[in-house]
């Protein structure tokens, strides 16, 4: 089977009901973004995965791609809340909070705001954060015109604080401090 179907060539693409859109509607740009976060967590687990201190880390974040294609199949079936095939479950949000609190324990509360940035890994991590707020900006904005399910929006806002808490982990781990805003 070749890669390549031609289908898309006038700038449509087709959605998992077999409906067929504009490549510029924001459906697309939702799960698009979705899936550019995802690529990004991929190059996350490549800079970590040698380190054994990150095994649990690289765990989640193995997890978290898998959430992601499901979060994406919501977005791309427009059908989705009508027959009640809505993928993305209160219990991955659920989980994605338990992850935060687990990690977070490792951490020293902070009263201030800190800069993206410290380790490699940790600032491809806000890079991932930054990533998955577009996302769900998109996302909030196709909310406005269709109906979607609440969890995927709800899904990606916790996601977005697990990579600010995964940030400062990271950097924690590899002895580097957090590096406080300052009002120049």
């Amino acid at each position: 089977m070749k890669i390549y179907t031609k289908t898309g060539d006038k700038g449509d693409t087709g959605l998992i009901d077999g409906s067929r859109i504009s490549k510029s509607d924001l459906r697309i740009k939702a799960y698009g973004e979705v899936d550019e976060a995802n690529s990004h967590i991929g190059l996350i687990i490549s800079n970590i995965e040698k380190n054994s201190i990150f095994d649990d880390v690289k765990k989640i974040l193995l997890n978290v791609q898998h959430d992601l294609f499901v979060l994406g199949a919501d977005l791309a079936n427009p059908n989705g809340l009508k027959d009640d095939r809505m993928l993305v479950r209160k219990e991955m949000v659920s989980n994605i909070e338990q992850q935060i609190d687990n990690f977070e324990s490792e951490l020293s509360p902070i009263s201030y705001f800190i800069l993206p940035g410290g380790t490699i890994e940790a600032s491809l991590l806000h890079i991932c954060r930054t990533v998955v707020r577009r996302a769900e900006t998109s996302t909030v904005a196709l909310a406005k015109e269709q109906k979607i399910s609440q969890e995927i929006l709800t899904y990606l806002n916790r996601l977005s604080d697990l990579f600010f808490v995964l940030a400062r982990v990271i950097n924690k781990r590899q002895k580097c401090n957090d590096i406080p805003w300052k009002l120049n």
